[in-house]
């Protein structure tokens, strides 16, 4: 009988969010905004961090959620 394997330790960072770099395009589509947001958030460097691979936009799922989670804290003690 096959031993059961541990749960991969990276899910619970993860989150349930996908195990790449996210494009533009995934994180209008998790935000629910047009892509165009995205970008601009990036320009006046009000969202989510991103960063380049040559000329491609990225961003790190880890980042992603930190970012959710800040808002919810800011969010939560607004007035």
């Amino acid at each position: 009988m096959a031993e059961p394997t541990e749960a991969d330790p990276r899910a619970t960072l993860r989150g349930g969010l996908p195990d790449r770099y996210l494009t533009p395009d995934d994180v209008a589509q998790i935000f629910g905004v047009p892509v165009e947001t995205v970008y601009q958030w990036r320009k006046k460097r009000t969202g989510p961090l991103g960063f380049r691979v040559g000329k491609h936009l990225r961003y790190d799922p880890a980042d992603i959620r930190a970012y959710v989670t800040e808002c919810k804290n800011v969010d939560r003690y607004a007035v």
